[in-house]
């Protein structure tokens, strides 16, 4: 019988984390342990490390996710373990998961199999609260407005251009559209309103972006939460909410260092969701982790042509960082499906679907390249996989210059990554990165938009009203030109049509919105039809999830 993986997590036999932290050469008294198996890096520390060297950075993506399954964090935890394995001192980044997709549909987020990180529970529910201390911090702000307006509206805030929002961790449909001061004059006056799940929110992209605390209070006070009648805006510092803010994040601004089964440290910060915000781990964390080991292997959310372009575009950009090399993840499954083949189906050997099928990872390996970064595929190996469909893939994506290997991590752990780890170190070694980012800071922001419909969606152009374009026109003026974009749709496809499979081609990106997250530094547009504030689906993982007879948590995954 296979084990679960919540039941190969709770076999793990975990270091105490002060063991894990002197494997990095981290002192006992910079670790803010939070029990025995969860510390938090001490930011006076961090800041000690400014002038050693950087190791190389190593990002792993995918491609367009399928009710298949990819395993993109998987492979990443079994190719840190496969680095160090081989003698690297290699450290894993990973976001943290949030709390709506594990009671929602997705489940949680710590790898799978015997390549996670643990412990899982922990990591997939409360871990050390800083989703909890980003929704505290997201919430005063939005108190404070409210509370702004109600004692005489000094800053002259129309309530009807609000436009910060409240949120919460959970995915909750009722919550996007609300009123909010019902109930007479002694509760405020009566406005529309609207909760984002935290994932979504600025204060976590801010979080995710930040490289101390100064920088992130200033972040915090550049957020623009209104616009007055004349349509001119106002900043979080302007109602004095920033230092509180900063206040209440103080803590968890510092990065999580966990372990892996096969004990090799972890650095588990911060959680932006890839469809709606810029898919990431934290800077703190990624830059660290560059400064105590000789590689660091990271994940962007979804496919390449989210997680990946928002990884290139905005992290490096922003962060002054220079990957190394790219991972980029497939299944013979998913690689099906994308050839049509029905989920019911995948359990049938089809050459001609997994070759159609490989249009999708194809393009994402051209995609990658355009950053100047050597890429190499991994095949996450399924036991209903047969050699044949193996090869074909094999064959195709050598054909692109590109070698596929197979990984089979799930099942044997390092071991079974051990070939991609000495693949990601040739190419790291063989110094051919010349990383840059898709486009230059000063084309303008529908330009930008452009730029990446065209050179990673493949689409023929990009459509938007006319109030987007004022919207946009509005947002330069402000000072917000030269700026990144973070592009919100769907990860199910290069399009904004959710089933459309493969790599279509010449299909519009229509902008429905755009929206000025000044703090975190970037525009977000949104395209096609994208939530963020997610609905939970009809049957939840919720319902599966409770405590057995010996406290233990079942039914999480």
């Amino acid at each position: 019988m296979v084990m679960s993986d919540i039941e190969i997590a709770r076999e793990a036999k975990m270091k105490p984390i002060m063991e894990i932290g002197d494997k990095l050469g981290i002192p006992a008294e910079s670790l803010q342990p939070y029990g025995h198996t969860k510390a938090k890096i001490d930011l006076d520390y961090i800041k000690s490390l400014k002038d050693k060297p950087d190791g190389k950075l190593v990002l792993v993506t995918g491609i367009n996710p399928t009710a298949a399954g990819e395993g993109k964090t998987t492979t990443s935890v079994g190719l840190g373990d496969a680095l160090n394995r081989i003698g690297k001192n290699a450290i894993i980044c990973l976001r943290e998961p949030s709390l709506g997709p594990c009671f929602g549909m997705k489940g949680g987020a710590a790898g799978g199999g015997y390549a996670q990180v643990v412990p899982m529970e922990d990591i997939n529910l409360h871990f050390t609260g800083d989703f909890h201390a980003i929704a505290a911090a997201n919430n005063l702000l939005a108190a404070m407005i409210d509370n702004h307006i109600y004692w005489g509206n000094k800053l002259g805030i129309d309530e009807r251009r609000v436009s910060w929002k409240r949120c919460l961790d959970m995915n909750d449909r009722a919550l996007r559209q609300i009123a909010n001061s019902l109930g007479g004059v002694a509760n405020g006056f009566p406005r529309e309103d609207g909760f984002d799940i935290v994932v979504a929110s600025e204060v976590m992209a801010i979080f995710c972006l930040s490289t101390d605390l100064e920088d992130m209070k200033r972040r915090l006070g550049n957020i623009i939460v209104a616009y007055t009648r004349e349509r001119k805006p106002v900043y979080a510092r302007e109602i004095d909410a920033n230092g509180a803010m900063t206040v209440l994040l103080r803590d968890a601004l510092a990065p999580n260092l966990v372990q892996t089964l096969e004990n090799n440290p972890a650095f588990i910060h911060g959680g932006p969701f890839a469809n709606i915000a810029h898919g990431c781990n934290s800077v703190m964390a990624t830059k660290t982790a560059l400064k105590l080991g000789d590689y660091v292997v990271t994940e962007a959310g979804f496919g390449a042509d989210l997680g990946a372009e928002k990884f290139f575009d905005i992290k490096c950009r922003k962060a002054g960082l220079k990957p190394a090399a790219a991972v980029i993840v497939g299944t013979v499954r998913a690689l099906k499906m994308h050839g049509g083949v029905s989920k019911d189906d995948l359990g049938t050997e089809n050459i001609a679907a997994v070759v159609k099928g490989t249009s999708n990872i194809k393009r994402h390996v051209v995609n990658t390249k355009k950053f100047g970064v050597p890429v190499v595929v991994a095949l996450n190996r399924f036991i209903t996989d047969t050699d044949a469909e193996v090869e074909a893939i094999r064959k195709e994506l050598a054909s692109e210059g590109v070698e596929a290997i197979v990984c089979t991590h799930w099942a044997d752990g390092s071991a079974g990554t051990e070939a991609l780890a000495n693949k990601v170190v040739e190419l790291v070694e063989g110094g051919s990165a010349d990383f840059k980012p898709l486009y230059d800071e000063n084309l303008g922001l529908l330009q930008k938009v452009e730029a990446i419909a065209k050179n990673i969606y493949d689409a023929a152009g990009v459509t938007a009203d006319q109030k987007v374009l004022n919207q946009i026109k509005d947002f330069e003026a402000l000072g917000a030109g030269k700026f990144p974009v973070c592009i919100a749709k769907t990860q199910y496809s290069f399009s904004t049509d959710p089933n459309a499979k493969g790599a279509p081609s010449g299909h519009t990106l229509p902008i429905r919105e755009v929206r000025l997250s000044n703090g975190a530094e970037f525009i977000v547009a949104v395209c096609g039809d994208i939530m963020t504030m997610p609905g939970l689906p009809r049957v939840p993982a919720a319902e599966k999830i409770t405590l057995n007879d010996q406290d233990q948590i079942e039914g999480l995954f």
